[in-house]
């Protein structure tokens, strides 16, 4: 018996498959989830702007902060999975500490420092029940909503994506559940409409990839049902 461990993913032909659609899930996942959340937080702080995007989508390198960001991220979510933590990924959350003026990695650091303080008191912190963090979340909702004026509503190209998108991470709760949507969404208007040179080539691919995604975990819980009965 193989020992336990990364190895023993890759131990069995039959776990190939399923190895790497997990992988696939989570990788859509956490990039989306930190695009995103990157997006409607640098935004309301002012830490990036329309320009900031335009450089990551057509620059080399880190040659935007919004790179950079990403870079961090994905560092710390793999230093994180290869300790063994929970995991390490930017929360849209954060728009109250940028709320409440912070902008700088100073901020990250004084909440790692506090989070550090409460592990003794973990076990009296773990008696406040998780919907006590509901007014903070509908003040965060609230600074989100702001930024939906900026949307082209006139254009229903535009228009359609961008509702399909926060209305499916509001029902679905997942940021990355909402992006797929809308790159879904996108990609069928501009069809329909005849424009799908109009799309760039990486929304097609990311779209099918978001399509087999839901598909392999629609035939899990499938399998996983039929097992139960």
């Amino acid at each position: 018996m193989a020992a336990p461990g990364i190895g023993t993913l890759f131990d069995s032909v039959s776990k190939v498959f399923l190895t790497m659609s997990a992988i696939l899930a989570c990788i859509l996942s956490g990039v989306f989830d930190a695009i995103g959340t990157f997006i409607g937080t640098g935004r309301v702080s002012g830490i990036f702007d329309e320009k900031d995007e335009e450089k990551l989508l057509s620059g080399k390198g880190f040659s935007s902060k919004m790179d950079k960001a990403l870079f961090a991220d994905v560092t710390a979510t793999t230093c994180g999975a290869l300790l063994g933590t929970s995991n390490v990924t930017t929360y849209v959350e954060s728009s109250s500490g940028i709320a409440a003026g912070g902008r700088t990695g100073l901020t990250a650091l004084t909440v790692a420092v506090l989070f550090l303080i409460c592990l003794p008191f973990s076990p009296l912190i773990a008696l406040v029940p998780s919907v006590a963090t509901a007014p903070a979340l509908v003040i965060v909702g609230i600074m989100m909503m702001s930024q939906i004026s900026k949307i082209k509503w006139n254009e229903f190209a535009e228009a359609a994506p961008a509702f399909m998108t926060f209305a499916f991470m509001a029902f679905a709760y997942g940021i990355s559940y909402g992006i797929a949507a809308g790159f879904f969404t996108y990609c069928v208007v501009k069809l329909t409409a005849r424009k799908w040179k109009e799309v760039h080539p990486i929304i097609y691919g990311v779209t099918i990839l978001f399509i087999v995604n839901f598909v392999i975990m629609a035939l899990r819980r499938s399998d996983k049902y039929i097992k139960e009965e």
